[in-house]
């Protein structure tokens, strides 16, 4: 079973035996807003220029982009927290790729708003090999163009959920980063860039992969 396949049968799981109806409404309603921002299609794309961040693990080391692409490609992930499904079954999808993606002499970090707690959780809960960095304030989201606020009903809706993003990100703006992977070349060039602004839909972790491959053959080429 693929990603889109797993996330496709939570999913069904969640709509039919967990939410109620208005509930299911609400956030296809809000997904449909969001998508209809035109945010995702105004992010950062491929062949820009990506951000520079220095951002600190869950354990407290402090990762600087710059340093890892003196290395090699830097492939970076968003993640909204360990309270989205969705988003576990995407880390647990990655992980199953990462030691490829190593194996190519890339760098692999996912991103997070929520507190240095909260990311240890996720690396423990999901086994992960590679690290979730501490977005604090969300000022990594917005320099790649992802972050974004949810509408008052939403946060009602999440609060019934128990997902008080105000406790879990340390601060109370109530936004979160649209789920994004990037590819950045050693250049600081974007290679790669899908932003999922339905967050039920991601990108196989394969496309990584395949998009490192050809770094790494232009590279020999050169």
């Amino acid at each position: 079973m693929n990603l889109q396949d797993k996330l496709d049968a939570f999913r069904t799981h969640f709509e039919s035996k967990v939410a109620p109806p208005h509930v299911v409404e609400l956030f296809h309603r809000t997904t449909d807003e969001l998508i209809a921002t035109g945010q995702a299609g105004r992010s950062l794309k491929v062949g820009d220029v990506a951000p520079t961040f220095t951002l600190k693990t869950a354990e407290g080391e402090l990762v600087s982009s710059t340093d890892m692409l003196e290395r090699g490609p830097l492939v970076v992930t968003f993640y909204r927290g360990v309270w989205c499904p969705y988003c576990n079954i995407d880390l647990q999808a990655i992980e199953e790729v990462a030691e490829e993606i190593r194996s190519l002499g890339a760098h692999l970090v996912s991103i997070s708003m929520q507190t240095a707690t909260h990311s240890l959780k996720s690396q423990r809960q999901n086994k992960l090999s590679y690290p979730i960095l501490v977005d604090a304030g969300g000022q990594t989201a917005d320099a790649f163009g992802i972050r974004f606020r949810l509408q008052d009903e939403l946060i009602e809706a999440y609060k019934g959920f128990d997902v008080d993003l105000p406790v879990i990100n340390g601060e109370a703006s109530w936004t979160l980063p649209m789920p994004a992977r990037y590819v950045i070349a050693q250049d600081g060039t974007v290679a790669y860039a899908e932003v999922s602004p339905d967050y039920t839909k991601r990108p196989d972790p394969s496309e990584l992969v395949t998009v490192l491959r050809k770094l790494r053959q232009l590279e020999n080429i050169a």
